[in-house]
């Protein structure tokens, strides 16, 4: 698979990357080439657009043949094998070193035209080039930002050999790489068009960066409308509702026996939009599936459309989401929590089923959750104390007094609103305002 251009690169990337939308990251390009690809990226995560400048040590009769790389900030990589297998000497390699921290500084003076490094100490970083090929250069930017004090080292490229992916991710934190391949050849021979980018080039797309993050936000303004929710072969129908500055937004998973007709669910997403906070309601079956029993006991298959909807929901508005799940929602709701790119921030379950959840999912849930059930409803209750023990996340269970499965006790319902309000603005919000919950290990 060869891609048109840098560009076209990065709009792929960026999907990959889809699972840090809201967090607080920041994007960094390696000039040049990198720069059109970690630019497409900062735009669509909506994130800020630095440049790190790096530069490859060069074997001096075979200058694509790195040994090392030099960065600003003075970092610095060597590769002893390679200086071994070339017979670079000490005097030699010292002179390749100090041309390349000549245009190191050149460069920085070039791009940066007197702005401020963008921060990155105790944030995500996130070092993208347009690929890989020994991996020094990408290995002393990411080494360098380490040792700035970013929390977290995300390293993406569109391609690049296994034997190097391989190797840095012993780096760095995550590597995400769109193609990893065993006979890699050279990065350009993976791009139709690989035209070299230049230093004005590098300039614009920062310039171009800068001035979006500069101008005063767009206010998003409310939805309440029907949508299809693509999820697999079928859409689903939905009603989506987000409030003029809504923080987040909150997909419901009905489980079986339950329905986004239903006034209890309607009652309840009503409840979330008078506190600000976005619904997504929808079933996670259509018509004809619902005849079939089966199906709405599939959780499997209740997750990886909940998981697709998360995806396309996240991508409509874009805000951090929760999930609200009852029945069997619940169990779907936790086991596409864990699934890649899923980013759920808070989970709440009405007399769910969470044990239905394989134990490797609740073991791996990271979402705070809240698991609401009537005290008169023992037996689910007894599950969810059993499926409680099982989560390593933040969670509790909420018992409204004398509430049987569907809470029609007066007073029941409103009490399931007030837990479900209280607890998705303090996790969903936080996360908004950049203050990450706590989530027990």
């Amino acid at each position: 698979m060869r891609f048109d251009d840098r560009r076209a690169a990065g709009l792929r990337l960026a999907r990959c990357l889809d699972f840090l939308r809201g967090q607080d990251v920041v994007v960094l390009g390696l000039p040049r080439g990198g720069m059109p690809v970690a630019f497409e990226v900062a735009r669509e995560l909506d994130v800020p657009l630095d440049v790190l400048v790096v530069r490859k040590l060069g074997v001096p009769s075979e200058p694509e043949w790195g040994f090392g790389a030099v960065s600003e900030y003075g970092g610095r990589v060597l590769n002893p094998n390679v200086l071994k297998d070339a017979g670079v000497d000490p005097a030699a390699q010292c002179a390749v070193e100090r041309t390349e921290r000549a245009e190191v500084d050149r460069r920085v003076r070039r791009y940066r035209d007197g702005h401020e490094p963008v921060p990155v100490a105790g944030r995500t970083v996130v070092v993208v080039d347009d690929g890989l090929a020994t991996g020094a250069t990408a290995e002393a930017a990411c080494r360098i930002v380490r040792d700035r004090g970013a929390a977290r080292v995300i390293l993406a490229v569109p391609v690049g050999p296994e034997r190097t992916v391989t190797r840095l991710r012993g780096t760095v934190d995550q590597v995400v790489c769109l193609q990893t391949v065993r006979f890699f050849g050279s990065v350009g021979a993976w791009y139709h068009d690989f035209t070299q980018t230049p230093d004005d080039e590098v300039t614009a797309l920062l310039a171009r960066a800068r001035r979006a993050k500069e101008a005063p936000p767009v206010p998003r303004p409310p939805v309440d409308r029907e949508v299809r929710v693509p999820v697999g072969r079928v859409e689903l129908a939905a009603r989506l509702v987000v409030p003029d500055a809504a923080p987040a937004v909150v997909a419901f998973a009905h489980g079986s026996g339950s329905s986004r007709h239903r006034s209890r669910n309607r009652y309840l997403a009503q409840s979330l939009h008078r506190a600000g906070l976005g619904t997504l309601l929808f079933d996670l079956l259509t018509e004809d599936e619902e005849r079939d029993r089966h199906n709405a006991f599939d959780v499997v298959l209740l997750a990886r459309r909940l998981h697709a909807a998360a995806l396309w929901l996240r991508h409509e508005t874009p805000l951090p989401v929760g999930f609200f799940g009852a029945g069997t929602g619940t169990a779907a709701a936790l086991e596409a929590a864990v699934l890649p790119g899923a980013d759920i921030h808070a989970i709440v379950s009405r007399g769910g089923r969470p044990g239905l959840a394989g134990p490797v999912a609740l073991a791996q849930v990271r979402a705070p959750t809240l698991l609401i059930v009537g005290s008169r409803d023992t037996r689910v209750l007894s599950l969810n104390r059993l499926a409680a023990d099982q989560l390593c996340c933040e969670h509790r269970i909420a018992v409204v007094p004398g509430a049987a499965h569907l809470f029609e006790k007066p007073g029941a319902l409103a009490t399931v609103a007030e837990l479900a309000r209280d607890w998705f603005t303090a996790h969903l919000v936080r996360q908004e305002n950049g203050t990450a919950p706590r989530r027990t290990a």
